[in-house]
This record gives structure tokens, C-alpha cells and sequence, in this order.
């Protein structure tokens, strides 16, 4: 699933391609994908214009000229978003590389087509994403419903604290946590627990004030980090430019399960955290 480095990634780039187009046609291959009455979703967005992209965790928030509305849109598990114009290609989302390409095929579930004939798809493989659109008040609900950035500035190693303070659930199933924290995802909270020295099936009420600001330290500099080098590449991801995310060359312990560890040379461990695979090395973490 891309998190949040890939989503920064996808927003940012095509903030750079499809604002202020005008939206010619807007064809739905599939109408579980939108969350609206699908004859109002088509209304409102033929003829309107994308203003700005924003996003809140891994969900996509596109603002619209006209009719005071949002289309959210969260890729979920196997959502990819592919601009195409002529032979250029603007991809981003699940790792699947035999979807992208300057067409429809037989996952795509939504086709924008803009006036200068370019292309928005949304593909999905497994169809649990989704397209909504919404007014500012429903946005705000929406946005209320999850916990804060961990990159924005108000967040602190003491909001931090607060937040595990009172909770018995293993660690990293609090990190994963959406209405707690936004946007961190598998691939990123192994690397900040392996970085921060906590097994992650501790309890998060347990951990100590120099773990919780280790915690916070490690997700700072590893998120950062991500968003440089465009995400994590897992079966050619490929970013908001059709190029490979180039994060996983720093990856450390996600996916190295029996592989020596890169500090202590014990072989990292993986093992099932809140449904999620988890690698850990069982020397480093304690």
C-alpha cells in the first residue's frame, strides 16, 4: 500500500500536470469506486478544474473551481493514479508494473479526460479505493477523523507521549493507527521502530520518555528521508514522474527477515504484529 513519502510523491507531481485543466469527460468503469450518486459525480466534475492537491495522511484531496467541492481520493491497498499525455507518463501508486501505460485496460475504474485530450486513470486492482466527492463541511468531519501529520510542525515528542500514554496495544499497531497518527504505513514503522531500538509488540503505554522521543526522532528523519528519494520501490513502484522510488536502498529491516542485521549481524526476525508481517531484529530491539 503506499504511504505517505508515495503519496507526497504522487500529490506533488501532479499538482505539476493537471491543474487548471478543464475536465472534458469523466468515464466510470466501475461504480464501487464512487462513493456519490455516480449521475451528481459526473455533473459536477465535467466542465470543472482541479485548483490545488493537497493530502491529509495517504488520502488525496483535490480542490475544485466550481461548486465548492472536494474529490478525495485514496488509492488504498492497489490504487494507482497514471497521467498520461502523448507519450509522457505520470504514474504513481501500488506496484504493479503491467498496469501502466497511456490506456485504459481492465482495471481502470475511472478515466478523466481533460480539454487537451491528456489522462487521468485511477486503477485498481482489488477495487478498494475510492473516489468521493465532498463539501468543505463533510471534508472537515473527514479530516477530523484522522490523527496528525507526523512531518507537520505542531507535531511534538510530547503529542507523542500523549498519545501512547494510555494504550495497551503493541506499538507498532498504534503507529499504524490512522485516527492516531496519519500516514504511517507497514513499510515505514518497522524502519522506525528498528531505528528507534523498540520491539514493536510492546505496549505503547510502557515505553519510556527516551523510546518515545527516539520514536518520534526516527519517524521525522525516516519520513523525510522517504519523500527525497520518492518512496520505496517494491516490483518497479513507480512515482509521480515514472521513475523508481529510490528509498528502498536505505531500507534496514523491512523485507530482510533472515538476513543479518546491518548492526549486530544477528539475523532479523519477522513475525505477525496488529495482522501486519513485521521484521525486527531481536538484539537491536528490546
Amino acid at each position: 500500500m503506499p504511504e505517505l513519502p508515495e503519496v507526497e510523491t504522487i500529490r506533488a507531481g501532479l499538482a505539476n500536470k493537471i491543474l487548471g485543466k478543464r475536465i472534458k469527460k469523466v468515464s466510470v468503469n466501475f461504480s464501487g469506486t464512487i462513493k456519490n450518486n455516480q449521475s451528481q459525480f459526473l455533473r459536477i466534475l465535467t466542465g470543472n478544474k482541479f485548483t490545488t492537491i493537497s493530502r491529509k495522511g495517504k488520502l488525496l484531496i483535490f480542490k475544485l473551481d466550481q461548486d465548492e467541492r472536494f474529490l478525495l481520493v485514496h488509492l488504498k491497498m492497489t490504487g494507482q493514479l497514471i497521467y498520461c499525455h502523448g507519450d509522457s507518463i505520470v504514474a504513481g501508486g501500488h506496484s504493479l508494473p503491467k498496469l501502466l501505460g497511456c490506456f485504459p485496460n481492465k482495471h481502470t475504474r475511472v478515466n478523466f479526460t481533460f480539454a487537451d485530450n491528456s489522462n487521468l486513470f485511477f486503477n485498481d486492482l482489488r477495487k478498494f479505493g475510492y473516489l468521493k466527492l465532498v463539501n468543505e463541511k463533510e471534508l472537515a468531519t473527514v479530516i477530523a477523523g484522522f490523527g496528525p501529520e507526523p512531518l507537520a510542525t505542531e507535531f511534538q515528542v510530547e503529542k507523542l507521549a500523549d498519545i501512547f500514554k494510555t494504550r495497551q496495544a503493541p506499538i507498532k499497531a498504534v503507529l499504524l493507527n490512522q485516527k492516531l497518527i496519519a500516514g504511517i504505513g507497514n513499510i515505514y514503522a518497522d524502519e522506525i521502530l528498528y531505528a528507534a531500538g523498540v520491539l514493536p509488540n510492546r505496549p505503547a503505554r510502557e515505553l519510556k520518555p527516551k523510546e518515545i522521543k527516539a520514536i518520534f526522532t526516527a519517524t521525522r528523519k525516516i519520513l523525510k528521508k522517504a519523500i527525497k528519494y520518492r518512496g520505496t520501490t517494491f516490483n518497479d513502484y513507480a512515482d509521480d514522474e515514472g521513475k523508481m522510488g529510490g528509498f528502498s536502498q536505505y531500507l534496514r529491516v523491512y523485507g530482510r527477515a533472515d538476513k543479518k542485521c546491518l548492526i549486530c549481524g544477528n539475523l532479523i526476525k519477522k513475525m505477525k504484529v496488529a495482522g501486519r508481517g513485521t521484521h525486527f531484529c531481536p538484539v537491536c530491539q528490546y
